[in-house]
């Protein structure tokens, strides 16, 4: 069984165990309403980018990609938590 943390990804979040099922199935419905959000997940999560990185990659500000990050990050978190 393959076993990732958010950790990983992201220091802010706790250590934990994610379900890759699960976490596909959340970042398809995010990919719904805020495709670029889910995009940014993609390139942080499992590419590994640095904010920096990812706004480069998709041509806008530094301030947005945190933004979005955080919001995609708390929305994840929600959903994978219930």
């Amino acid at each position: 069984m393959l076993r990732l943390s958010l950790s990983k990804a992201d220091r802010a979040i706790r250590k934990e165990e994610i379900d890759l099922t699960a976490l596909d199935g959340a970042l398809n419905e995010l990919a719904v309403n805020w495709p670029r959000h889910a995009r940014i997940v993609e390139m942080k999560f499992f590419g590994g980018l640095t904010i920096e990185e990812a706004a480069i990659a998709l041509g806008i500000s530094h301030a947005t990609v945190e933004r979005e990050w955080n919001f995609a990050r708390a929305w994840l978190r929600d959903n994978l938590s219930s």
